[in-house]
């Protein structure tokens, strides 16, 4: 990147602490959510909460989208340091909460202040990414993200077995309650560098934007307990909730999201469409292995775990190779397609009764997919916003990213329930079923790209200290 010819690495200069603490954040998140995936049949069991099994992952991702709103609003304004405290804080409380819950009722409340939390810290790292690191770093800096899983993935999902398996599952949330703390003082110095802008630039509130976040937020937990309510008041329910889902998250997306507008706006729904898809499906993947098949947590973890290696080496590939070589619209053909491979396995094991390992490779194959769409997605989001547009644009990415798996697993959850549940003849069938439908959805957004901004010129030399210019709301 410089003038003397020296190539710049995420590990230079002034970019390998960042580089550090932030990885760090992101295996925490690793670990945490394939632990709960993996010990959740075993924590709905323990505390009477099977139909309530979708809602436990919907939770706190529907609590995150007022957290990521609101943080995208201050970040902008405070310059991120004392948004990353309080979010790590939040989180901290809400796994304590989830750690010592004796019934579903109070897990799930500690479930909505950690999503909160979480939400919040999602964004000041992509702001992060924008403010610190130069353009042509945002490529190797998300594939170090995907990287940060390799670790969770090979010892997650059969460490949260083993320990539920000896001890109990409360001690999988306390283990994960320790490493967060730690994670989370890598990132501390990193933060002292992201200065607030001067007080004529800061933006203002944009209380509009946050009401409409907790609308979101509300309606989508109403369409992820609709499973739970009777006939007629399920309909309701689900006719609300999409409603109110919909209008609720038009102020917060792109203008011509819902349309799939060329530009920002179809990345942003293309990254929704994948998330509900592929979330929405992995929760019951473990569920599948250990009701049909009797597997133990631990081992129907390793479904978890191969995805995530996976996904890993192909978000590390992605970032190897030229934009010129890989295109996006190849970048996502190629992608889609292992996605439906996976969804289309997983349907068929679940109706055939193909052997386990079956449903493993599969969603082997899945998450090689998805560790090519998200780095690439989440290096367009930062290509389209333009400057000072850095934390409304990755606001709105995982604002997406969440609500797409959180409408994914209402669906599931709805599919699920309606049908009779673990017991059901169909149930999982439908589950996969019903999903790969959302998956055929996002080819829409594809064709609707549209051209690709060239990077940023890269400066003459490497900076010392990210800028400090404020993000406009």
């Amino acid at each position: 990147m410089s003038t003397t010819g020296t190539r710049t690495s995420l590990f230079s200069g002034p970019y390998a602490l960042a580089t550090i603490g932030m990885v760090a954040i992101v295996a925490v998140a690793a670990f945490q959510n394939l632990a709960m995936t993996t010990v959740m049949p075993e924590i709905s069991r323990d505390l009477d909460g099977e139909s309530l099994y979708a809602l436990a992952f919907a939770a706190p991702l529907a609590a995150g989208v007022p957290g990521m709103v609101l943080a995208g609003n201050w970040t902008d304004r405070a310059g991120g340091r004392i948004v990353a405290w309080v979010s790590a804080v939040l989180f901290a409380v809400g796994t304590a909460v989830v750690m010592t819950a004796p019934t579903m009722g109070v897990f799930l409340a500690g479930r909505l202040i950690e999503g909160f939390g979480a939400g919040a810290i999602d964004v000041v790292l992509y702001v992060l990414v924008a403010r610190i690191f130069p353009a042509d770093l945002h490529g190797p800096v998300f594939a170090g993200f995907a990287a940060a899983w390799v670790v969770p993935a090979l010892i997650g999902p059969a460490l949260a077995g083993i320990v539920t398996d000896v001890w109990n599952w409360h001690w999988v949330f306390a283990g994960a309650l320790v490493i967060a703390l730690g994670a989370f003082a890598l990132l501390v110095p990193t933060l002292g560098r992201v200065h607030p802008p001067a007080v004529e630039l800061r933006p203002p509130w944009q209380r509009a934007r946050i009401g409409w976040s907790v609308g979101a937020a509300l309606a989508i937990l109403l369409l992820n307990i609709a499973p739970d309510l009777g006939p007629w008041p399920r309909v309701v329910a689900v006719v609300v909730g999409l409603v109110g889902t919909w209008f609720a998250l038009r102020p917060l997306l792109p203008t011509g999201t819902f349309r799939a507008a060329p530009g920002l706006p179809s990345v942003i729904l293309l990254r929704g469409l994948v998330a509900a898809s592929f979330f929405g499906s992995e929760a019951y993947v473990p569920f599948l292995l250990q009701s049909e098949d009797g597997l133990s947590a631990s081992a129907a973890g390793l479904a978890l775990t191969v995805a995530a290696l996976s996904w890993a080496g192909a978000s590390w590939l992605h970032g190897r190779i030229g934009e010129d070589r890989l295109t996006a619209g190849r970048t996502f053909g190629i992608g889609l397609g292992l996605v439906l491979v996976s969804l289309l396995t997983a349907l068929a094991v679940a109706s055939l009764g193909l052997p386990w390992w079956t449903l493993v490779a599969g969603w082997f194959v899945g998450g090689a997919g998805m560790g090519a769409i998200y780095p690439r997605t989440s290096m367009l989001t930062l290509r389209f916003s333009g400057e000072g547009d850095d934390g409304f644009a990755s606001s709105a990415l995982t604002i997406a990213d969440a609500a797409g798996s959180v409408i994914g697993l209402a669906v599931t959850g709805l599919l699920f329930i309606g049908t009779g549940g673990a017991d059901g003849p169909v149930s999982f069938p439908l589950v996969f079923g019903g999903m790969t439908v959302i998956a055929l959805l996002a080819t829409v957004a594809v064709r609707r790209l549209g051209p690709v901004p060239d990077a940023p010129a890269l400066p003459d030399a490497v900076p010392s200290a990210p800028s400090g210019t404020a993000a406009g709301g």
